[in-house]
C-alpha cells in the first residue's frame, strides 16, 4: 500500500542526520509521495507532512512533490476533498521547504506548463512562489525578476480577449491571470518603496530594475493589444484595472513620469549580437508607446501629472510613439496611434505648430504613415480616421509649416487621390491668403509659384495614364480655374499670370495630348469589343482586361464594355474642365490686351 511505503521511507529517514540523506532517499520519497496522491490518500500524506518529527525530510526532500501535486489538483474537481487536501499540502509546502530547492521547483512546473492550463497553473502556484521568494534572503532581486519574467513569457503567447463578448467570458483565464500576477508582485513594489522612504539615496537599484522590466512587459503584452476602452456591461473592466495597477507601481517606485518623457536608460541588456539590441530596443520602443497611450489617451496616473508642458511640447514627446504604434498593422495597436495622434492635437489651437516641427524625422515620417494607412489599410474606418487626423495636422501647422508639408506630401504620397487631397488643401490657403488684408508670403508670389511647379504638371507629360491620375488632375484644374477667376491679372497676387506661359507648356498642352491620345484608345478598344461581340454571337463570352496596367478579373464583354465606357466618361469630365479653364484664360488674355 503507498500510504505503508511512504511510512517506511519517512522511519528509515527519520534516524538519519540532514547531511546523511542519499540520492536515494530523495527518489523513493517522491515515488512514495506521487503514489499516495495518484491512489487518493492526499489526507494521509497531509498528516505525514504536518507531522513535526518529518519537518527535517520535508525540508530538504518536500519539493519533489509539486509536480504530481499539480497534476492531481487539475483532475479533481473543484468541490472534491481531496483537492482540498492537495491544495493544503501545496500550503505546507511553501511553508516547510528550502525555499531555494522549492522555488526552483516551482519556476519548473510553470515552465512546463503550456496551453489552455497556463493561466490554472500560474494562479495555483503564484501564492506559494510568493511565500518562498519573501523567505529568500540572498539574489531576492533576481529571483523576482526571474519569476516575473518566466510567468509573462508563459502567458505571453496566448491571445489577448479583445472583444466585450471575450473579455466577458475569459475562456483562457488570461484576464483573471494578469491581475493576480500584479497582486504577486505587490510586496515587492511595497518593500521597495518602504526602502526609498528610508533614505532618499536609495542605490539598491536591482529590485527596482526587475519591477521596471515587469511593468513593461506588461504594457507590450498584454496592453498592447488590449481592448481599453470603457465597455458597457462591464462595470470592473480587467485590462483596465490591470492597466491602472500597472501605472500606479511605475508611479509607487518613482518611475511613471521619467518613463513617459525621458526615453528609459536603465540598465538594458549589452548584446554582442546586433539582431537581439535591435528587439530589445523594439519591445521597449511598444511598451513606451503604450504607456504614452494609458496616460495621455485614457488618462491612467493623469492625476500624477505635471500640467507644466505646452501642448506642442506633449505632442513632441509622442511623435516618436505615435510612428511606432502607426508601424502596426494590428487594429488594437493601429488604433491606439490613431487616438493617441488625435489626442495630442486636439490640445493644440489651429496654426500653432511652428514649421521648425518638420525638421525632425518624426514628424515628416508619421504623416507619411498615414498616408499609407489612407491608402493601404483594409479597414474603412481607420482610412477615414487617418484621413480626418492628416486634416487635423495640417490645420495644427503656421503658414509657412503648412507651405513645407504639402511639398513634402506632394512629392512622397505617390497616390493620386491623395495628390489631389493636398491641391485641394492649398486651394483653401490660397483662398485665405487673397481675402485677408495682411501679406501671405507662402501662398502668394514666388512661394506659390514654386509650389505650383508641383501642381500643375503630368508626371510623364502627355504618356501619362490619365485615368489613374484623374483625382489629381482634376484637383489641378480646379486650382487652376480658381486662381484664374479670383486672381486679376492687373493685381497677379500669386504669380500665375506671370507663369501661365510654363503652365500651358507643361501642363495644359500635354493634358489635351495625353486626353486626345486615351480617347482615341478607348473608342478603339470599344468598337473591337461590339465587333467582337458580334462575331461571337454571344455577349457572354468571359475575356480579361487591362485597366490602368492592371490586369482585372475575369469578365463578360459585357462587364468590359461598361469598364471602358466608365474610363470615357472621366476623361471626358477632365476635357470639360480643361475646356473651361482654357477658355478663361483666353477671355481674361483677351479682356487685358483690349484694354491695353
Amino acid at each position: 500500500m503507498a500510504v505503508d511505503e511512504l511510512q517506511a521511507i519517512i522511519e528509515r529517514c527519520q534516524i538519519l542526520e540532514e547531511a546523511d540523506f542519499k540520492g536515494e532517499d530523495f527518489n523513493l520519497f517522491q515515488v512514495a509521495g506521487q503514489k499516495c496522491l495518484e491512489d487518493g490518500y492526499a489526507a494521509q500524506l497531509l498528516e505525514v507532512i504536518q507531522n513535526e518529527k518529518n519537518k527535517v525530510i520535508i525540508k530538504n526532500m518536500g519539493w519533489n512533490l509539486i509536480s504530481p501535486l499539480v497534476r492531481c489538483i487539475f483532475m479533481y474537481k473543484q468541490e472534491d476533498d481531496k483537492r482540498e487536501n492537495c491544495l493544503m499540502i501545496l500550503d505546507q509546502l511553501a511553508q516547510l521547504c528550502n525555499p531555494k530547492e522549492l522555488f526552483l521547483g516551482l519556476l519548473e512546473q510553470i515552465e512546463q506548463t503550456s496551453g489552455e492550463q497556463v493561466c490554472q497553473t500560474v494562479m495555483l502556484l503564484l501564492q506559494p512562489l510568493q511565500t518562498v521568494l519573501l523567505k529568500l534572503q540572498n539574489k531576492k532581486a533576481y529571483s523576482v525578476g526571474l519569476s516575473l519574467a518566466m510567468i509573462m513569457n508563459q502567458l505571453t503567447p496566448l491571445p489577448v480577449p479583445y472583444t466585450k463578448q471575450q473579455i466577458q467570458e475569459d475562456k483562457l483565464g488570461l484576464c483573471q491571470c494578469c491581475n493576480a500576477v500584479v497582486d504577486f508582485a505587490k510586496p515587492f513594489v511595497n518593500e521597495v518603496v518602504k526602502n526609498m522612504e528610508k533614505s532618499s539615496e536609495y542605490n539598491d537599484m536591482e529590485l527596482k530594475e526587475e519591477l521596471i522590466k515587469f511593468c513593461m512587459q506588461s504594457l507590450k503584452y498584454p496592453l498592447l493589444a488590449a481592448q481599453l476602452e470603457q465597455l458597457e456591461g462591464i462595470e470592473d473592466h480587467p485590462f483596465r484595472h490591470f492597466a491602472t495597477e500597472i501605472t500606479d507601481i511605475l508611479w509607487n517606485i518613482g518611475e511613471l513620469i521619467p518613463l513617459v518623457f525621458v526615453h528609459h536608460k536603465g540598465k538594458s541588456p549589452h548584446w554582442e549580437n546586433q539582431e537581439f539590441a535591435d528587439i530589445e530596443r523594439k519591445n521597449s520602443a511598444d511598451s513606451l508607446a503604450c504607456l504614452s497611450y494609458l496616460m495621455f489617451v485614457q488618462h491612467f496616473g493623469v492625476e500624477c501629472f505635471p500640467v507644466v508642458f505646452s501642448p506642442s511640447y506633449l505632442l513632441l514627446c509622442n511623435m516618436t510613439h505615435i510612428e511606432v504604434l502607426l508601424k502596426r498593422t494590428e487594429e488594437s495597436i493601429l488604433s491606439k496611434g490613431l487616438d493617441l495622434f488625435e489626442s495630442c492635437l486636439l490640445r493644440m489651437e489651429d496654426n500653432s505648430l511652428l514649421h521648425h516641427y518638420l525638421e525632425l524625422r518624426d514628424f515628416i515620417n508619421v504623416p507619411q504613415d498615414l498616408v499609407k494607412i489612407m491608402t493601404l489599410c483594409p479597414m474603412e474606418h481607420m482610412r477615414k480616421k487617418s484621413l480626418n487626423i492628416l486634416q487635423l495636422f495640417i490645420d495644427k501647422f503656421d503658414t509657412e509649416g503648412k507651405y513645407t508639408l504639402f511639398r513634402c506630401l506632394l512629392k512622397t504620397s505617390n497616390h493620386a487621390g491623395v495628390e489631389g487631397y493636398i491641391i485641394k488643401n492649398i486651394k483653401d490657403q490660397i483662398h485665405l491668403a487673397l481675402m485677408k488684408e495682411y501679406d501671405n508670403i507662402w501662398f502668394t508670389g514666388h512661394h506659390l509659384i514654386s509650389l505650383l511647379d508641383l501642381v500643375l504638371s503630368l508626371p510623364e507629360g502627355a504618356e501619362t495614364d490619365l485615368l489613374q491620375n484623374s483625382d489629381r488632375i482634376m484637383a489641378s484644374l480646379n486650382l487652376l480655374r480658381y486662381l484664374v477667376i479670383k486672381d486679376c491679372e492687373s493685381d497677379n497676387q500669386t504669380g500665375v499670370w506671370t507663369t501661365l506661359g510654363k503652365i500651358e507648356q507643361n501642363f495644359l498642352k500635354p493634358l489635351r495630348v495625353g486626353l486626345n491620345m486615351s480617347k482615341a484608345h478607348y473608342e478603339a478598344e470599344i468598337k473591337n469589343k461590339k465587333e467582337n461581340r458580334k462575331e461571337a454571337h454571344s455577349s457572354n463570352t468571359v475575356c480579361s482586361v487591362t485597366v490602368s496596367g492592371e490586369k482585372m478579373p475575369a469578365m463578360t464583354t459585357g462587364m468590359q464594355l461598361q469598364v471602358l465606357h466608365s474610363a470615357l466618361f472621366t476623361f471626358d469630365l477632365i476635357e470639360s474642365v480643361l475646356a473651361r479653364v482654357e477658355e478663361l484664360i483666353e477671355v481674361k488674355t483677351k479682356a487685358v490686351m483690349d484694354e491695353n
